[in-house]
C-alpha cells in the first residue's frame, strides 16, 4: 500500500497520534480557517504564512507543526471551503447532473480565490472526493461503464471551472480583458469593423448579422445553459449507444 502524503493523511485524519508533549494550542482546521477568512476579505495573494500566524495568533514557525508548506495549506484550503454537494432526491441523472455543475459553478464564483487553486490541486479530500462520487453515483444504471463515468463527470467538473473562470474575468476586468469593449455589443461591433471577410467569411458574416447587437454585458445565464446542455446531450447520447 502507497504511503499517504502527509496532507493527505491530515485532511483524512490519518495521521500517527503521539501524547507527549503538552497538548496543541490549535489545529488545522483553525489554522485553515482563519487562511479561507484572509482568501475571502483580500484574495488568495494576501495568504502567507506569516499573515495566518497573525490572525491565530501564533508564531509563523508554529504553523508547521500542523502543515508541511504553504502548498499543503493551499491544498487543504481548497478542500474546506466546500460545502457538501446536494442531494440527489428524486432527480434523474441529467436533472441532478445539471444541478451539480451548476451549483459547482456558483461555488467557483463565490470564491473566485478556487479559481486558481483548482487548476493545480486533484480531489484528494473527503469534500470534494464525495462531489466526484455522487456525480458517478447519478450515472449509476445508466450502462455507462466506470471509465465512461469518471470522464463524464470530469467533463462536467472542467465546464463548470471554465465557465467559472470566463465569467469571473469578464465581471472583474472585461474592459481590460476585450481591450476597452465594455460588453459583449461593442465588442461584436469592433469585430464588425476590423474583419475581412474575405479572410474570415464566416465570422465577419456573424458579426454583421448582430449576433452581439442585444447582448447585455459579457455573459448570461442562457450562455451557461447551452453549454451545459451541449455536454448533457452528448452524454444522453453516450447512454443511448451503450443500451443499442
Amino acid at each position: 500500500m502507497a504511503e499517504l502524503p502527509p496532507v493527505v493523511a491530515r485532511m483524512w485524519d490519518r495521521e500517527p497520534t503521539t501524547r507527549r508533549g503538552p497538548r496543541p494550542r490549535l489545529d488545522l482546521a483553525t489554522i485553515t480557517m482563519a487562511a479561507i477568512e484572509i482568501a475571502d476579505t483580500e484574495g488568495l495573494a494576501a495568504v502567507s504564512m506569516s499573515n495566518v500566524a497573525a490572525q491565530v495568533g501564533v508564531a509563523p514557525m508554529a504553523l508547521y507543526r500542523y502543515v508541511g508548506s504553504k502548498d499543503e495549506l493551499l491544498t487543504v484550503m481548497a478542500e474546506s471551503a466546500v460545502p457538501p454537494p446536494p442531494e440527489r432526491g428524486n432527480l434523474s441523472w441529467r436533472a441532478y447532473l445539471a444541478t451539480w455543475t451548476r451549483l459547482n459553478r456558483d461555488l467557483l464564483l463565490s470564491r473566485p480565490w478556487l479559481l486558481d487553486l483548482r487548476q493545480s490541486t486533484p480531489p484528494m479530500g473527503p469534500r470534494r472526493l464525495l462531489w466526484l462520487d455522487r456525480a458517478l453515483d447519478a450515472l449509476s444504471g445508466t450502462g455507462l461503464d466506470d471509465g465512461e463515468k469518471f470522464n463524464a463527470a470530469t467533463a462536467l467538473t472542467g465546464y463548470a471551472l471554465t465557465n467559472a473562470t470566463l465569467t469571473h474575468s469578464l465581471g472583474a476586468g472585461g474592459e481590460k480583458f476585450a481591450a476597452g469593449a465594455k460588453g459583449a455589443t461593442e465588442y461584436g461591433e469592433i469585430l464588425a469593423e476590423v474583419l475581412d471577410p474575405a479572410t474570415y467569411p464566416a465570422l465577419s458574416a456573424m458579426m454583421n448579422s448582430g449576433l452581439l447587437r442585444d447582448s447585455t454585458g459579457w455573459m448570461e445565464d442562457a450562455d451557461f445553459r447551452f453549454g451545459l446542455d451541449l455536454l448533457l446531450d452528448g452524454i444522453e447520447a453516450l447512454i443511448a449507444r451503450s443500451a443499442r
